[in-house]
């Protein structure tokens, strides 16, 4: 019996066989190695959203900092789908479906202030680990890193995805400080 699930009450396949060859397909088509530049950017974005997840799940339920998580983890499937098509097919891409664009990236500004006025800047390098949600935070923060490192080998010029993801790593740095400091102050309550 193979893998399945239920969608809308019809069974669909998960495997399709066709990355059997060590290719996948890029988004609007094209196929290129899964051990090519284009699919290990993208695979780190999803990396990081996954670990953001992570984040979020141990974030208080209905939380400000769980709602940030997940709008920010929606604009990583826009990124990644950004990162998933190849030059050629650019042209194909759309503001905010399906391409990151310079409001996506402003848009994290306010929200990397609002978080960094919860608490008070550490004067010295900070040693992750306070909690299990800044821990977590600051994971997704060095994955998020990595991926931005990645997609500097792919992304286009004048392309928003770089930008996104520095800014994305310095809220989740900032979110991680406000929830450290957070338990921390509750503690010495």
């Amino acid at each position: 019996m193979g893998a399945s699930t239920v969608r809308f009450g019809l069974a669909m396949q998960i495997y399709t066989r066709t990355g059997d060859d060590g290719t996948t397909g890029l988004f609007f088509g094209g196929r290129v190695r899964k051990d090519d530049a284009r699919p290990e950017a993208y695979g780190d974005v999803d990396e990081a959203q996954a670990s953001m997840g992570v984040a979020r799940s141990l974030a208080p339920s209905g939380s400000e900092v769980a709602q940030i998580l997940l709008e920010c983890q929606r604009d990583l499937w826009v990124l990644m789908a950004e990162l998933a098509t190849a030059d050629e097919n650019r042209h194909k891409l759309t503001d905010r479906k399906n391409k990151v664009t310079g409001a996506m990236v402003s848009a994290l500004e306010p929200l990397i202030d609002h978080a960094t006025a919860q608490f008070e800047m550490p004067s010295d390098f900070v040693v992750p680990g306070g909690n299990p949600l800044a821990a977590a935070l600051d994971v997704a923060r060095t994955v998020v890193r990595r991926a931005e490192r990645r997609a500097l080998a792919v992304a286009a010029e004048g392309s928003y995805v770089v930008p996104y993801l520095n800014r994305l790593s310095d809220l989740l740095w900032a979110l991680a400080r406000w929830q450290e400091d957070h338990i921390i102050r509750s503690k010495d309550i």
